[in-house]
This record gives C-alpha cells, structure tokens and sequence, in this order.
C-alpha cells in the first residue's frame, strides 16, 4: 500500500484517486453489446455467454423445476445462514416504510404524497470470480417489501450451465423471482430493451465490474433508470492508536479479496498503528486462496497518516467511501462530522464484512466517489412518490392572488388565466 505522511489538502486529494479503467473503450464495447441484443435479442445473449463466460447454453431461462433442484443442493448450514440473513435484512428494511400525513399548507389546500411500487425490476446478481448470492437478498427482499410485480434476476451461470445453487435457494427464499442465466453488460441490456426470454425493466439494479457500471449509465438514454453506480469495492478505515491493527488488517483484506480493482485506504493518528497494521496485513495475506487478487488491489491503495482526527475526517469525506468503518476511542467525536460515505461500520466488533451479508443493512452502495451524493439502496429505492392536492373553493380564493402575480411576473398568462376563470 503506497504511504501519505500527513499530506497537504492538495496532495491528499491527487493521493486518493481511485484506479481509472479506459471507459471510452469499455462505453464503445457496451454500446455494441446493447445493439446486438437490441436486434438479436436471446441469440444476442447466447452469443455473448459463449464468447465471454466460454459457455453454451440452450436456454436462457431455467424452469421452476430446474431452479428448485438447484436449491436443493445449497448446503443446509449455508441454507440456515441465508435465512437468518433474510430475516436480519427484511426487518430492517421493513422499519424504512413511511406514512405521510395529510397537511394544509393554508386553509383549503389539502397536500398529501402515496408511495407507490416501481412495477417492473431487473435485479442483476454478479457470478464473475464469486456468486454473489448475498445480492439476491439485498435487492430481491426490498423489491418483494415495495411490492414490484413483476421481478426479473440476472446472473452468470455456472460452468455447468446452471444458477449456482446457494443463488438459486436464495432466490426460491426471497419469493422466487424470474431467474434469467445470464451475465455482464449484455445481462442490462437484456432488461433495458427486453428480449424473447426477458421481460424489459422500469429501473435496473445491482453491482458490477466497469463493464455492468457502463451499461447501467447507457440504460438511462433508452429510457430505463438504474439504481447508482455500484462499481469496484471500496473500504476506508478511520482509527486512532486504540484501535486493534489484527482486527483492521483483516478488514482491509475482506475488501481487497473482491477484485484486482477493489480499492482500500486506511487512516489513521497513529504511525505506529499504520506500521503494525502493514505487518498483520503480510502476516494474514498468505492465508486466503485469492491472495493475488488481493496482492493486486492493496498495490492500489493508501495509508495515510494524519496529525488529527480532523484531519482523518477530512481524508474520509474526500475520499466519499463505498463503507467506512470508525475505530476510535471515542467514536461519538467523529460521528457527526462524516458527511460522504455509504454505509458506516462503528467500534472494533462491527466488520464490514457483517454488513456485507446479514446483519441487516443493504450492501449495494455507491462506489467511485458518488457516496458524497446519493446513499445506498433501500427500500425507497423500489418505490417512487406521488404527490396529491385537493384544494376547495375556498381555497383556491386565498391562494389565487399569489398564484396569479407569480404567473404574470413569468410571463405566463395561461396560467394565470386557469386561476381567474375558477376565482
């Protein structure tokens, strides 16, 4: 991991640029993949998932019976884990429904706003170097909770040519969503335009590599809204010379073992905790079967030490992370002042790892910067506001002046007009 000793803002800012892919070349090579199954369709997506998953499939939708045979080959100690996970993730996603009240904003105008479901959603779950059946969970749960219709799931097969197995018993859990086999940018833009085998979406969710992040942009100029970009993991772990360099060695590794692109940076008050938490870090490495994925991404990351905690705030809100975990004496001091991360982890027993998988909290999260903008996923993120007003004559009295002076001060007589002829 490459060093910052207590940087400057300049120098902080050019040391924490995330690692840049050509997207000019990856935006070329999705739009092409969006046109070919725009035209092809299923034969569009056959084609893709032998070119680039090195599979033939027959079929891109596997029957009920497939997907239930499927399940039943998911460990049970897994199958006992995913459900507790389940019910972790759906009671707290439940505590985000809201109740509007009806106000009067003056007597005779009577506002009022209805959350209604988003009726048709892609939910993409990546294969790539792991199945992520944890996403089927963290999208198909709130999905359900909103009440969407009709929800379509997209995901790599396996070798075989089948869902994997853990995907498909989270799937069966969650309401047994439409399981489509099939992968990457060509998965989006199945539910962009729709094919024979696909039903087109309203909105498309889910993370993925650079190419998924690239379709999920394009989705939006044909007409289909895409969640956030969800791209490369990130972790940034804020900490003080309390805080235990095994527990944040081991951390820094969960998010590096993600992809050669996932991206980590650690700061800290502490140079004797940067030293200690390098040393855990070449101590613990040697044990993980994608130690090379995990070599490539922590040659992309930082340490940066700082002389305050200001200052470690101040690198954390630069940086906008995907997850934050806080490990300070008095973490109540640094609470309040972080203003751009995704999800935050507090206190040394809170691994971000935990909120990757159950307890309860969503893991599709902004990447690249964009927490200092948007949040992660949540049950909101499935539904979309109407807003209502019933106004009385009465009303419309009081208000009308205003209304008519603002129209006019405008230039828009019309409108002034549609109050006058009711006055």
């Amino acid at each position: 991991m490459k060093i910052l000793r207590y940087p400057e803002p300049q120098d902080l800012a050019n040391g924490l640029v995330r690692p840049e892919s050509d997207t000019a070349v990856i935006q070329s090579q999705v739009a092409e993949i969006f046109e070919a199954v725009r035209k092809d369709g299923d034969a569009a997506l056959l084609r893709y998932t032998e070119k680039f998953d090195s599979i033939s499939l027959k079929k891109i939708v596997p029957s009920k019976d497939e997907i239930a045979a499927q399940a039943k080959l998911c460990p049970v100690e897994l199958q006992k884990a995913i459900t507790q996970a389940k019910q972790n993730i759906e009671k707290f996603h439940l505590a985000q429904e809201e109740t509007f009240s009806p106000i009067e904003t003056m007597p005779g105008v009577l506002l009022w706003r209805r959350s209604t479901p988003i009726e048709k959603v892609g939910l993409y779950v990546p294969g790539g170097t792991a199945p992520l059946f944890s996403t089927v969970l963290m999208l198909a749960i709130p999905a359900q909770l909103a009440g969407c219709s009709e929800i379509t799931l997209c995901t790599p097969p396996q070798k075989n040519g089948l869902v994997h197995p853990a995907v498909a018993f989270a799937a069966q859990l969650c309401g047994a969503p439409k399981i489509a086999c099939v992968g990457g940018a060509q998965a989006i833009a199945a539910m962009v335009f729709g094919t024979e085998s696909i039903s087109k979406a309203l909105k498309v969710f889910g993370p993925g590599n650079v190419y998924v992040t690239a379709a999920k942009e394009l989705a939006n100029e044909y007409g289909v809204a895409a969640d956030l970009p969800a791209g490369a993991s990130e972790l940034a772990v804020l900490a003080d010379g309390t805080a235990n360099p095994v527990f944040i060695a081991a951390d820094i590794l969960s998010q590096a073992e993600h992809g050669t692109d996932s991206h980590t940076m650690f700061v800290t008050t502490s140079e004797a905790l940067a030293d200690r938490v390098q040393a855990e870090i070449s101590k613990q490495i040697g044990a993980l079967p994608r130690k090379e994925i995990v070599k490539a991404a922590l040659d992309k990351s930082v340490v940066v030490i700082v002389k305050t905690l200001n200052d470690a705030i101040m690198a954390v809100n630069t940086y906008a992370p995907e997850h934050l975990s806080i490990d300070v004496k008095d973490p109540s001091a640094v609470l309040e002042s972080i203003s751009n991360a995704g999800s935050v982890f507090v206190g040394s027993y809170s691994p971000e790892a935990a909120g990757d998988y159950a307890s309860g909290t969503n893991h599709t999260l902004p990447t690249g910067g964009w927490a200092a903008m948007t949040g992660g996923i949540s049950l909101e993120s499935f539904m979309k506001k109407i807003t209502f007003q019933k106004i009385t004559k009465e009303g419309l009295q009081s208000l009308g002046h205003t209304i008519i002076t603002m129209a006019e001060a405008e230039g828009l007589k019309g409108h002034a007009q549609a109050i006058r002829v009711r006055m």
